[in-house]
């Protein structure tokens, strides 16, 4: 397997480690697995950022991912390695049904980045994102699904 196609999978790994129908709890120790014991998760939002680690990722976002049956998956991901390090921009889109059973969805961009490990497996080291607004919409070539 190349080195590309090992990172791409890091990552699409993380985005279904997170979806699911409702009602369906989510492996979170698969996805303790692909993240580094000290990863930290930050998202870009118009009032702020919000940080965490991903054990307050985890207890913050459970319920809701559970309760409202939440799907995320990769539009586009562009990877970059140079020894150790590995960066992935990688667009997603996502969608969830509120318990009303109306649907909601979204898009944006995550940017992922890993640590090679001693045995040569890649983990996540840290991943900020920023979900699509009119004002800044996700760029042409980010769109296309794969």
């Amino acid at each position: 397997m190349s080195e590309e196609t090992e990172i791409c999978r890091i990552v699409d790994a993380v985005y279904a480690a997170i979806s699911g129908p409702a009602g369906q709890g989510r492996d979170w120790d698969a996805m303790r697995a692909l993240y580094l014991p000290h990863a930290r998760l930050t998202a870009i939002r118009a009032d702020g950022i919000e940080s965490c680690t991903l054990e307050e990722y985890i207890a913050a976002k459970r319920d809701f991912l559970v309760a409202n049956g939440f799907s995320e998956g990769t539009l586009v991901n562009r990877v970059l390695v140079y020894g150790g390090i590995a960066h992935v921009w990688s667009s997603y889109s996502g969608n969830w049904t509120e318990p009303d059973g109306t649907t909601g969805g979204t898009r944006g961009i995550n940017s992922f980045q890993l640590m090679r490990q001693a045995d040569g497996s890649w983990r996540v080291l840290s991943l900020l994102w920023q979900v699509e607004q009119p004002d800044i919409p996700l760029p042409a070539d980010m769109e296309a699904s794969r």
